[in-house]
């Protein structure tokens, strides 16, 4: 066993056998992820300091009413209080780690990762996070298709591209008034839609997606190109959608917040080691 400390947190390192570290996994999509060793058979498994009573203080246990919630959601939830069902924060543990798993191994190995929410008590730490590990993301509003018809995305990118860049060069500012104020709100409406993303030159290897129902159309988008996904599920969500669902308040700021920091920090880990590692 072995100890490391990176950005001030520690993590655990254990070997334990593959098909037991993933059981929980509910889809295949994950499986260019699982890294084993030759002739071991044996994969890393990593502590990601996730605590109970943090998670509590977050109000990451905290979901919706009784009156509005997924039946499927029975198997997270562990009690009611005061006509609102509490998630099982030890079930929560459980998925986030394996999340953090895999997410460390796909960013050790060079993987893409888009993040995506768009509610406004998402969009501010969606970017925070993306911006920290190095991601995509979509935090204002998701366009239909963004994923699925990527030609099209691919050529609203390189336009705007190109508007920033002649806005750089002062070009924008030698056009007549009439056609730089048209361009100038053309290149803003790029900016607010598609500025998270104005680097990516393919389809994201893995999507973390933080609200199911505020995010369904991107959801959709990825099962049907089987991108893998990672969500963040409220009591009122599906957990069969996502490759891998974490049961959590998808409402409350610190929440989300705890729950992308944990995801943030074993990215920049695997990105480490794949600088160390290439």
């Amino acid at each position: 066993m072995a100890c490391s400390s990176i950005y001030g947190q520690s993590t655990v390192e254990e070997k334990v056998p593959s098909e037991q570290l993933f059981i929980s996994v509910q889809s295949s999509s994950f499986l260019f992820f699982l890294k084993k060793k030759r002739g071991g058979g044996e994969m890393t498994r990593r502590y990601w300091n996730i605590n109970l009573e943090e998670m509590m203080e977050a109000g990451v246990h905290f979901g919706h009413g009784t009156r509005k919630w997924n039946p499927k959601m029975a198997p997270y939830i562990s009690a009611k209080r005061k006509g609102i069902h509490i998630t099982n924060l030890t079930r929560t543990a459980r998925f986030l780690s394996e999340a953090c798993d895999l997410v460390f191994d796909a960013a050790s190995r060079g993987k893409q990762f888009l993040i995506v929410g768009t509610k406004n008590k998402a969009a501010d730490s969606v970017a925070w996070a993306a911006i920290k590990a190095r991601c995509h993301y979509v935090n204002k509003k998701w366009l239909g298709g963004m994923l699925t018809n990527w030609s099209t995305t691919e050529t609203r990118l390189h336009k705007f591209r190109d508007l920033r860049m002649e806005q750089k060069t002062g070009r924008l500012n030698r056009l007549p008034k009439r056609d730089a104020a048209m361009l100038k709100r053309q290149l803003s409406r790029l900016q607010t839609y598609l500025g998270g993303i104005k680097y990516m030159t393919g389809l994201p290897d893995i999507v973390i997606i933080v609200d199911q129902h505020e995010e369904y159309t991107a959801l959709r988008e990825c099962i049907t190109l089987g991108i893998p996904t990672i969500c963040l599920i409220d009591t009122n969500c599906d957990p069969d959608l996502a490759d891998i669902s974490i049961p959590a308040n998808d409402d409350a700021i610190s929440s989300i917040r705890l729950i992308l920091n944990k995801l943030v920090f074993a990215i920049c880990e695997g990105r480490s080691s794949y600088i160390r590692n290439p």
